[in-house]
This record gives C-alpha cells, sequence and structure tokens, in this order.
C-alpha cells in the first residue's frame, strides 16, 4: 500500500474518461459536483416535498380516512369497508313489512334499508317475529348479497344461512346480528342499528 492510499482504497479519478468505455463515455462526477448542482436546483425544488414530510402527510392522510370509513362516513354501501363494519351507520330503520313481498312468508329475507347506511336485511322467522342482520361481511367488509333463503358475499364466497351463521367458503365470523322490535298493530319492524 503506497501513502496515497487510504486504507487501500484508493481514489476515483476525477473528470476523466474511464478505460475500456468504448463508444460510450463516461466520466465520473466528484461528490462536490454534486452538492453544487444539488445547490443550484434548490429555487427549483424548494416547495417540493423531503421523504421524511411526504411519509408523515401519507400517514396523517391514511388515518384521518380509516378514522372516516370507521366511523360510517361517506363509505359506499356496495363495496368493501361499506358503511362500516355491522353496525356503522348507528341510529334505527323502521321498516313497513308490507312493502317488501319477501317478508310475507315465513323465511322470507329482503334487504330493507333502502339504500341508506349500513346494508340491513330483515329475515320473517315466525308470523310475529323477525331477525336482522348488517350484511357486511365479517371477513373483508363488502356487502353480502341474498341467495336462495341464505346469504352470500360475493368477494371471496362466504355463505350464511337465513341465522347469520357462517356456513362455508371462505372461513369468517357469522353475520353481525341486530336489535329488532315489531309492532303488530301497524306492521312496523324497528331494526337498531
Amino acid at each position: 500500500m503506497d501513502s496515497g492510499d487510504a486504507g487501500g482504497v484508493r481514489p476515483m479519478p476525477q473528470n476523466k474518461e474511464l478505460p475500456n468505455a468504448g463508444a460510450l463515455k463516461l466520466r465520473a462526477a466528484s461528490c462536490h459536483e454534486c452538492e453544487v448542482g444539488r445547490a443550484g436546483s434548490d429555487a427549483v425544488s424548494a416547495s417540493a416535498v423531503d421523504r421524511r414530510q411526504f411519509v408523515a402527510r401519507s400517514a396523517i392522510a391514511a388515518v384521518g380516512a380509516l378514522l372516516v370509513s370507521a366511523c360510517g362516513g361517506a363509505g359506499s354501501t356496495t363495496g368493501p369497508g361499506g358503511g362500516g363494519g355491522g353496525g356503522g351507520s348507528g341510529g334505527q330503520l323502521d321498516v313497513t313489512v308490507s312493502n317488501y313481498p319477501a317478508l310475507a312468508n315465513i323465511g322470507g329475507i329482503a334487504r330493507v334499508d333502502s339504500g341508506q347506511g349500513t346494508p340491513v336485511a330483515a329475515v320473517r322467522t315466525s308470523t310475529t317475529t323477525f331477525s336482522a342482520f348488517s350484511l357486511i361481511c365479517p371477513h373483508f367488509g363488502c356487502t353480502v348479497g341474498i341467495a336462495s333463503g341464505s346469504f352470500a358475499c360475493p368477494c371471496h364466497g362466504a355463505r350464511f344461512a337465513a341465522n347469520g351463521r357462517w356456513t362455508g367458503g371462505q372461513p369468517t365470523g357469522n353475520l353481525t346480528s341486530l336489535v329488532v322490535a315489531f309492532d303488530e298493530t301497524t306492521g312496523i319492524l324497528t331494526i337498531t342499528r
């Protein structure tokens, strides 16, 4: 090792052509040139966001979007995460049973939310009793559909019985059961979601 080497590392030639570059002429730039070039472009990139700011702002935006969807705000009722998981929209839903022909018979199932808030289905379990379920799939948050007296998730194939219990397909939990009250005299089914 000669005295010009720093710990066995030879310095890169500055502003010289590299040997055997052929038709392609390459030159090595010193770190000093990089810094000068960067300093000259500061006026152009003064409004640019550095990596740390970008990551911080992106994280804040992601948390904000998560909070909005978790609280049931501005969510779609037809796609993943629609309106929150199980009861996202809150409040109560008053359903006139006679407006849903499927609910005239025991075992009948109908979607009764009119496209507002959390998707909800009612199931007639006897002449005077009903069950209600959130149609948000517990696996991925897709809106579950009604299929031949039961429920099916179009996203990953989970299937649920009329009582909301998972029966097959994508392993997941049961549909969220909602509190119901039926007034026989008015024919109004009140569902708390």
